[in-house]
């Protein structure tokens, strides 16, 4: 209303300024009656015209706020009449505006006095310019506020940019009005006013006024249309930075039906998807490790393994069978899992993987996915991992004792070499692990413990990668079963 009201004024203004000296007394006379009664007639008309939507919304509008259920088509066709608002009243103040330019010329032809062209001229484009100016701006604001005050009730589960039978004011259709009325529209004005030859003598400043509410039209249509374009950037620029941050939580709640409503569904979903895909992550790592799961996901899903150099811990409960056969399965259990809770903690602080859980014991890897060639410290944190499993264990008696199991002791075997890493099995059941004769040689290494009466046991192949001041102790060799030749293996003294 503002807008048309305020194009009204100076169209009004203009066209009495510049096409008096061009009128007769009577078609001056005839000039003021006429917009007077045009404005008492079209304006009602106009208004309650535009109202009319706006009234048929208040039902729907009030059932939402109040929570109540709707009717879905009715809902729809409420959506689909909120989208479209800005181009009924473009329609409307449109439609009111060009009708000025048939009334006016004819109401001054009926006249017996002649009608000069250039009166005509002027009014015509003058009627055209006012009117494109006041209606591009009726329908920015009716956007903007739209916007802000319908879409939020009306769209609070769907997308406005899916709405059928909607059609949006694109960014392109946004460009070229702009263009129409901030350019077009003030150029074309101060160019009437060099036809007529009393523009510039007797109304000097008329063209300086004309120039700046042109001037002052422009910044309010770059205005709202910095508010259309420019709020939706920001709150993509900004997601998308704390997204780069690792906040999978964020979220745009900006409601448009044009491009950027598109674009912000599209982003919302992708960040959903990348949420899905972290959850996906974290329970894929709480089964088979972060570090497993990250190599998992960035291979694929084929059946791939590459061979590595790695250091492999076997650890084992001892005297498990003695003890199930004397507890309930959910006393076992719940030791365990306290045990597997240190373990799992253990190895991971020391930079390894809990690779697969045994039964009454796990595997854990070491080294794994290692850059640089020659790389021992695999070696090393397995052996501090072990040792650390060890004081763990010691110094949770309490806990252990209160689970159930009292006294619950383990043996550590460590062995290093290559061993092919990846996943194996079938398209349709696929495992993480690791095969090779080192897996095998550190679970006898293992076995060995309750032999030798030593917790922690390593191999030679370990020994020549761990630092020569580690307190190792060189034991007689073993036999152990799949290999021809004894093994020599060391252990931690006092351990």
């Amino acid at each position: 209303m503002v807008a048309n009201l305020i194009g009204s004024v100076f169209n009004i203004w203009y066209n009495k300024e510049q096409i008096r000296p061009e009128l007769s007394p009577a078609q001056v006379e005839r000039f003021q009656a006429c917009w007077q009664v045009f404005n008492l007639v079209i304006y009602p008309l106009a208004v309650a015209c535009w109202v009319a939507p706006i009234l048929w919304l208040r039902g729907v509008h009030r059932k939402l706020l109040a929570g109540k259920e709707t009717d879905p088509e009715l809902l729809v066709r409420a959506q689909r009449t909120v989208v479209n608002l800005p181009w009924w009243i473009l329609a409307v103040a449109g439609v009111s505006w060009l009708v000025c330019i048939p009334v006016f010329p004819a109401a001054l032809a009926s006249l017996p006095e002649p009608l000069s062209r250039t009166v005509v001229w002027h009014l015509v484009i003058s009627f055209f310019s006012g009117g494109m100016i006041a209606v591009t701006h009726s329908f920015f604001a009716v956007e903007l506020v739209s916007m802000s005050s319908l879409y939020p009730v009306l769209f609070r589960r769907q997308n406005p940019a899916e709405v059928p039978g909607a059609t949006p004011m694109t960014m392109t259709t946004r460009g070229l009005m702009w263009a129409l009325s901030a350019v077009v529209s003030p150029i074309v004005t101060l160019v009437l006013l060099l036809i007529t030859p009393q523009a510039t003598t007797e109304t000097p400043y008329f063209g300086v006024a004309v120039g700046g509410v042109a001037i002052l039209f422009g910044l309010a249509t770059v205005w709202m249309i910095k508010d259309l374009v420019n709020l939706p950037l920001k709150r993509l620029e900004k997601a998308a930075i704390r997204i780069s941050k690792g906040d999978l939580d964020t979220r745009i709640n900006l409601r448009r039906a044009d491009e950027f409503g598109t674009v912000i569904a599209s982003f919302n979903d992708m960040v959903q998807g990348l949420r899905e895909r972290e959850r996906i992550q974290q329970t894929f790592g709480r089964h088979v490790g972060q570090a497993a799961a990250e190599q998992i996901l960035s291979q694929g899903d084929g059946l791939s393994g590459a061979e590595q150099m790695i250091s492999v811990m076997f650890v084992d409960v001892r005297n498990f069978t003695e003890h199930s056969s004397k507890h309930s399965p959910e006393e076992v259990v719940e030791a365990l899992n306290l045990f597997f809770t240190m373990g799992v903690e253990t190895v991971e602080l020391h930079g390894g993987m809990v690779n697969k859980f045994l039964g009454d014991g796990f595997m854990a890897l070491f080294g794994i996915g290692s850059v640089t060639e020659g790389d021992t410290s695999g070696a090393e944190q397995a052996v501090k991992a072990g040792c650390a499993l060890l004081e763990c264990v010691a110094g949770s008696c309490d806990e252990l004792a209160a689970a159930g199991w009292p006294g619950l002791a383990i043996g550590v075997g460590i062995n290093t070499g290559p061993a092919v890493v990846g996943s194996i099995g079938s398209p349709q059941r696929q495992e993480y692990t690791a095969i090779g004769d080192t897996v095998n040689v550190a679970a006898r290494v293992e076995s060995l413990t309750k032999q030798v009466g030593r917790s922690l046991l390593v191999t030679e192949a370990t020994r020549k990668q761990l630092p020569e001041e580690l307190p190792l102790e060189l034991l007689p060799p073993q036999k152990v079963k799949g290999k021809g030749e004894a093994l020599r293996i060391y252990a931690l003294r006092n351990v």
